[in-house]
């Protein structure tokens, strides 16, 4: 008895068979789940009295989620990945040359290995739902589509669209797979099975599939070896720019696309095997598939607690500008909610609007939102000078000026002004959250959410807890960061939370090295190489140097000499001298362009770089030791729940390399008693700043910062 899929026979030989795993919120392929499809499929090529079978879901927001990623992240033996491709190959290859035609009825999320099993169906159907997706993004676990995505697709939508898809690994909506090619029909979701229906009623017992408009470009690239070659050498060379040959799935998906059009699909069958085999069980895969395992609990970890978090339906922004304007847009685009902006300037509330306005207009530029979506959400970004209207708002978020007395008595008058289970949260970036709460008359309700800037583009937002921050606070903050599309790490209120306190240990060892003689471009390329987006002196300058050296000096008197700058640190920052707001920092700007160091800096703090052909690896190596001797204090004072939390903030906060997951697991990688030993020579040779914490010893003594936490003692 089958207990995964289901399958009826109605009326003219239209079946219908539902995936419908037990006792999960969506549809895996779990090794159980294949085995009894498998069974199902050879079944099914011996029943005489199916005209067309429709595949879809009993889940109402997911169709197929893909493979089960605990199984990919278990996996050790080449042999056994490559295995388990060629299974679903043999499988997926069986439900394409079934004897009678089959309809995949998309009506939530497709990913992974649901839309390889769609691409081997006949038809593909989809809902005109707005949040449906449908992808393959096993590029981000470090994989290619290993059950025959990187063979049907191209076949399906062309090579440059299937490059499009495969390469990013993104999900689009269901009204662009239909442009593309690769959805066939989009059904209205009302009725959505009734719909299917009558669409596999009309096509049972045809023969062959539709017939694909590919244009004559399309046309020439996949039956032209020439131009195929072009456009795979031009993928390669844009990808190896972008990636540095750090992440190996790309390139290898680009050889499987390539051999599967010009030697066949079985070719491309073996290539993607083969690929699956190399990569599942390599350490860039391991250590993705370790990220998305810590965003997944983070999930989990959102729906913790007997009471129900309210929806957030009148949200509002306390303070305008550029941060006020960039989280409204964020409000008004991803919640499709109105969004009240308060500001007490005019000017501020100018600024909000011309930041949002300027954020839509490049979502259009790229096509991403059509100038009509444009101005209807735009209209949603209400400005006001007055509090009226503040009583019905059940969620707000300060953004004014990081300066504690304003905060305070913001969120003094905010309070009373709110109604008594409104949320009031901070975008603040370095005060203290309880600080901040101190005037509000419900202080379990104050919570911190530290965006990073730019709002739009940074995917981390901290949700810090105060000591009187309630449970109920906490998590509709992460809740409603999620419901913007970003991720939420909750953090305990310290002196520069998670984030930014790492990074002071970081971007303050940038600055001895300065001082020691080493060449703006040495440091930052150290990091650039080493895998950061961009080196810490263009980072300060990215910041803002200002902002840089105000929050610096939040956290030496916090840390005292445990945090020490160079002398020369209060003379970096000057009028005009801000960084790339200013056209002037460390680096020289025209708009947003770096046009190199500024000559004149070294002189103007009384250094003089001497080092030439530095150790690059041993620059990246100093800058990162403190961060990780930092990283195990912030465990210890519990200012983070455990290290896969700690390494998902620095990923999406700062940039630090997926490919090396993180700065805890980078760490256990590397071994903490080899980096206890590193720190010590460093403390010897460089100075006390790099010695060893006792929590980082205790640590090394653990078996590292996974190993301490998985222990019974950590649990209990």
């Amino acid at each position: 008895m089958n207990e995964i899929f289901h399958l009826e026979v109605g009326a003219g030989g239209v079946a219908t068979l539902t995936f419908d795993l037990p006792g999960k919120k969506a549809n895996i392929f779990t090794r159980a789940a294949l085995v009894e499809l498998d069974a199902l499929v050879g079944a099914l090529t011996l029943r005489r009295d199916i005209s067309i079978l429709v595949l879809c879901s009993a889940k109402p927001d997911i169709f197929i989620a893909g493979a089960d990623v605990e199984e990919i992240a278990h996996v050790t033996d080449p042999v056994v990945a490559e295995t388990g491709s060629r299974y679903g190959h043999r499988i997926f290859s069986a439900w394409e040359a079934l004897p009678f035609p089959t309809v995949a009825a998309i009506r939530g999320t497709c990913l992974g290995g649901g839309t390889e099993l769609a691409l081997a169906a006949t038809w593909i159907v989809v809902s005109d739902r707005p949040e449906l997706r449908i992808g393959l993004p096993e590029i981000q676990l470090g994989i290619v589509p290993g059950w025959g995505g990187c063979v049907r697709l191209p076949r399906r939508v062309g090579l440059l669209a299937a490059l499009e898809l495969i390469l990013p690994g993104k999900a689009i909506p269901g009204r662009r797979a239909a442009k593309l090619g690769l959805a066939d029909a989009v059904l209205p979701d009302a009725g959505f099975l009734h719909h299917v229906r009558d669409f596999a009623t009309a096509k049972a017992g045809t023969r062959g599939g539709p017939r694909r408009r590919v244009g004559w470009r399309e046309r020439l690239l996949i039956s032209n070896p020439l131009g195929r070659r072009f456009v795979i050498e031009q993928a390669r060379r844009k990808t190896l720019a972008q990636t540095r040959g750090r992440f190996p799935a790309p390139l290898a998906a680009l050889e499987v696309v390539a051999t599967a059009l010009g030697e066949g699909a079985a070719a491309g069958f073996e290539a993607e095997a083969r690929a699956i085999g190399r990569l599942a069980t390599s350490p860039v895969a391991k250590n993705l598939i370790y990220l998305f395992r810590q965003i997944e609990a983070g999930k989990r970890g959102g729906d913790e607690g007997t009471e129900r978090i309210a929806e957030v339906h009148r949200p509002a922004v306390i303070g305008a500008g550029v941060m006020g304007g960039g989280i409204a847009h964020l409000i008004a685009d991803k919640t499709g909610l109105p969004v009240r902006v308060k500001d007490l300037q005019p000017e501020a509330l100018a600024t909000a609007l011309r930041h949002a306005s300027g954020l839509f207009e490049r979502q259009v530029r790229r096509r991403r939102m059509k100038p009509a979506e444009k101005r209807r959400r735009m209209a949603l970004v209400q400005p006001t000078l007055e509090d009226d209207g503040l009583a019905s708002c059940d969620f707000t978020i300060e953004a004014v000026v990081e300066n504690l007395g304003v905060k305070q008595r913001v969120f003094g008058e905010l309070s009373k002004r709110v109604g008594d289970r409104a949320i009031l949260a901070t975008n603040t970036s370095s005060l203290s959250i309880e600080d901040i709460g101190q005037l509000a008359a419900h202080r379990e309700r104050v919570v911190g959410m530290h965006f990073f800037n730019p709002v739009d583009k940074m995917p981390l937002v901290e949700v810090v807890v105060g000591k009187h921050t309630g449970r109920l606070a906490a998590r509709a903050a992460a809740a409603f960061a999620r419901r913007l599309g970003k991720t939420p790490v909750e953090v305990r209120d310290g002196p520069g939370f998670l984030v930014n306190r790492l990074l002071a240990f970081y971007s303050a060892e940038a600055m001895w090295l300065l001082d020691e003689g080493f060449r703006v471009e040495d440091v930052d390329r150290a990091m650039v190489d080493w895998g950061m987006p961009m080196g810490p002196l263009r980072l300060a300058d990215e910041v803002g140097l200002d902002v840089s050296a105000k929050v610096g000096k939040i956290l030496h008197e916090a840390f005292g000499d445990r945090l020490p700058f160079p002398a020369w640190i209060d003379r970096l920052a000057e009028p005009g001298r801000l960084g790339v707001k200013s056209g002037l920092g460390v680096y020289r700007y025209d708009g947003r362009r770096q046009l190199g160091p500024d000559p004149a800096l070294a002189g103007r703090l009384g250094l003089v770089p001497r080092h030439r052909d530095p150790d690059l690896g041993a620059l990246a190596e100093r800058m990162v030791l403190p961060m990780v001797n930092e990283a195990a204090r912030c465990l210890e004072e519990q200012i983070v729940a455990n290290p896969g939390a700690l390494d998902l903030a620095m990923v999406f906060g700062t940039g630090f390399p997926p490919f090396r997951g993180g700065l805890c697991r980078w760490a256990d990688q590397e071994g903490l008693v080899r980096l206890v030993e590193r720190l010590e020579r460093y403390a010897d040779a460089v100075g006390p700043r790099f010695a060893p914490c006792e929590a980082l010893r205790r640590f090394a003594d653990e078996g590292g910062f996974a190993a301490a936490f998985l222990s019974e003692t950590r649990i209990a």
